[in-house]
């Protein structure tokens, strides 16, 4: 894969792409031109059935070729959990019956996070599961990124392009699951689970004290990528496990130690919160707004042409892009 054209074709498309998203965007046909819904095209789990997430999960598929399924998952849906709980994992088999696919079992080889948006790779064949994931392991090995994600924060980081660099951990806190960063790491702390991890972030348009970010992970941690954001002083929009984080004192933003920050909902101040056109009451439902656009594959055989997946962005995340201006490069 050309590290090079990942990187740059991107931005220069934007313009473009946002366009494609605004004439798509689903909302209501009786409404304005937002749509009366604050978060439009949310999945509402909570009221669906195994028989409701297959069809909303088909309705989701964006490509099938061959062995291989691409959906564009919605946020809030869990790719894996518990005996008996709802996820992509568990209607796996009704979801293979439903595409067609007979017997042959589908294998998740990329997925995003359960609050993130975006692409999920699956496949019927495990040869090309296991290739793929030997791929993604290599252009890890070699700092090539494979994913590239969107994301709206709460913030404009103070530089437009570069890398974000943190020792990070996983601990479990108050019957949570926290990363927390490590500083000057030692020896013993990567012994015991302590993980370097890289992401190359790049701003794409900003306004109304946003921005619009491509977000690219060189590493692979859970919530890696909010965190980071955090670390900038910029939290995703919508992120109610870290933002809590970041604090602010006569409009200087500055860290709150994460071991002692609880998670809490994010506040917008009242000025974002107009330019969304919400309520406290709707903020505190907003859904993250990070959502794995692009996914770039080799071919499946030789001398074949390298793959570029696309995930087009959810109704919510258009609608904010446009109340807060950022489709303006």
């Amino acid at each position: 894969v050309d590290t090079p054209q990942e990187t740059s074709d991107l931005p220069v498309a934007y313009p473009t792409f946002f366009r494609h998203q605004l004439r798509h965007r689903g909302s209501s046909k009786r409404s304005g031109p937002l749509g009366d819904q604050p978060f439009p095209g949310l999945l509402q789990l909570e009221h669906l059935s195994r028989e409701g997430l297959v069809d909303a999960l088909r309705a989701a598929v964006v490509d099938q070729k061959g062995p291989l399924v691409t959906l564009n998952k919605p946020p809030g849906l869990p790719v894996t959990g518990k005996p008996g709980e709802l996820t992509l994992f568990s209607v796996l088999p009704e979801l293979s019956q439903s595409l067609g696919l007979r017997d042959r079992e589908l294998h998740v080889v990329q997925a995003s996070g359960k609050e993130t948006s975006g692409l999920v790779l699956l496949s019927s064949c495990p040869q090309t599961a296991s290739h793929l994931q030997k791929f993604f392991i290599y252009s890890r090995r070699a700092r090539r990124p494979t994913a590239t994600y969107w994301a709206i924060t709460d913030g404009i980081p103070a530089t437009s392009e570069g890398n974000i660099q943190a020792a990070l951990k996983l601990e479990h806190i108050d019957g949570v699951d926290l990363v927390i960063p490590v500083k000057s790491p030692s020896r013993k702390d990567f012994q015991e689970g302590v993980k370097r991890t890289l992401s190359h972030f790049h701003v794409v348009a900003m306004g109304s004290g946003c921005a619009l970010v491509q977000l690219q992970p060189l590493t692979v941690f859970p919530s890696q990528l909010q965190v980071h954001m955090v670390l900038q002083l910029c939290p995703v929009l919508g992120d109610h496990t870290y933002s809590a984080r970041v604090g602010t004192v006569l409009g200087q933003r500055f860290l709150l130690p994460a071991e002692s920050t609880k998670p809490q909902r994010q506040v917008p101040d009242e000025a974002l919160l107009r330019r969304l056109r919400l309520t406290p009451s709707q903020a505190a439902q907003l859904p993250l707004h990070l959502h794995l656009h692009c996914l770039h594959l080799p071919g499946m055989r030789p001398r074949e042409a390298p793959m570029k997946l696309l995930a087009p962005l959810p109704p919510y995340f258009s609608r904010s892009l446009q109340c807060l201006g950022l489709h303006q490069q």
